[in-house]
């Protein structure tokens, strides 16, 4: 191919965006008959598949998904050059979603947001609470906050520090229970749960924690309705010491137990740097979330029972 049809180029791009030729045809003010003709075009001069139809939606073929970086930088070059044309070169506008557990998304974003509306009002921000690894791939979210670092090459990720979990209880609850310092004193003590399966009861087993399912006073499956009930006295439970110890009412308990640590990444996809204001927010999130940043006391709310979760379930991707 001699040369690259922009119009056909950005019939391709939009698509990919979009994931389907409806919603792409109304980003462009074509319509879908047109598009599809000049998506069908592109195709033919590179003499490839990029997508595959799955009924209304239009998938990437691994040759599409390839080529997409390319197009991609095509494409910020060309806002670029028309945002400079217009003399609003570092203008940085638009949302970025963001994928974080519960409690990240409860106790860590909401500042960082603040900050970042303040310095960038251009960009919104999209918190997508999970306790899975959103699938970047396709597109779920533009940036992840995890505690797993991502295989796929098509990602990449910033390891921002390592963090610790320990064991805690209410002021009510220490009054009524005593203080217990060690995994034997915790034999008979109330503790909440974090799920019904035997996931968690055996996590805390891999502590020496010699505890039965008899020892779960209730559960919860979410980390921030997991403190919740821990800070009601329902029992011991699970958090990042960051937060615990901001968080009036609470004490360490079982000091003898070693506290848990894990690592904090941040996870994009490769192709979504090329885009201004995926790094802006990717940059800024980075620093908020390093051990020496302002409010670094509130980071990754995910205490072992999340840590355990995303070891087996938040794969990324």
């Amino acid at each position: 191919m001699d040369r690259v049809d922009w119009n056909q180029l950005r019939a391709f791009l939009e698509t990919a965006e979009a994931g389907s030729l409806s919603a792409a045809a109304r980003r462009l003010g074509l319509t879908q008959p047109t598009l599809s003709r000049q998506v069908a075009a592109i195709e033919q001069r590179l003499g490839v598949t990029l997508f595959e139809r799955v009924g209304k939606a239009m998938a990437l073929t691994p040759t599409g998904l390839e080529l997409l970086e390319h197009a991609r930088a095509m494409g910020a070059a060309a806002e670029a050059l028309g945002l400079s044309a217009t003399g609003r070169s570092q203008a940085v506008e638009g949302v970025v979603s963001v994928s974080a557990s519960d409690a990240v998304a409860a106790h860590l974003l909401p500042p960082l947001v603040r900050r970042l509306r303040e310095t960038e009002p251009g960009i919104a921000i999209e918190v997508i609470s999970s306790n899975a690894l959103s699938d970047l791939l396709r597109r779920e979210a533009d940036i992840a906050i995890r505690h797993v670092k991502p295989e796929q090459p098509e990602l990449i990720a910033r390891l921002i520090r390592e963090a610790s979990a320990g064991f805690y209880a209410s002021d009510d609850w220490v009054r009524v229970h005593g203080h217990p310092r060690s995994a034997e004193d915790a034999a008979s003590l109330p503790f909440v749960g974090s799920d019904r399966s035997g996931r968690y009861l055996a996590y805390l087993r891999q502590h020496d924690l010699a505890l039965t399912e008899a020892n779960f006073s209730c559960y919860a499956n979410h980390s921030v309705a997991h403190w919740a009930l821990v800070r009601q006295g329902l029992g011991i439970g699970a958090m990042m010491d960051e937060i615990a110890v901001d968080t009036p009412g609470i004490r360490r308990v079982l000091d003898e137990v070693p506290p848990v640590r894990f690592p904090i990444w941040l996870v994009t996809h490769r192709e979504l740097r090329t885009s201004r204001r995926i790094r802006v927010v990717f940059e800024a999130l980075a620093r908020g979330l390093a051990p020496t940043a302002p409010g670094a006391s509130h980071l990754m709310g995910s205490g072992p029972a999340q840590q355990q979760q995303a070891t087996q379930h938040d794969q990324p991707g």
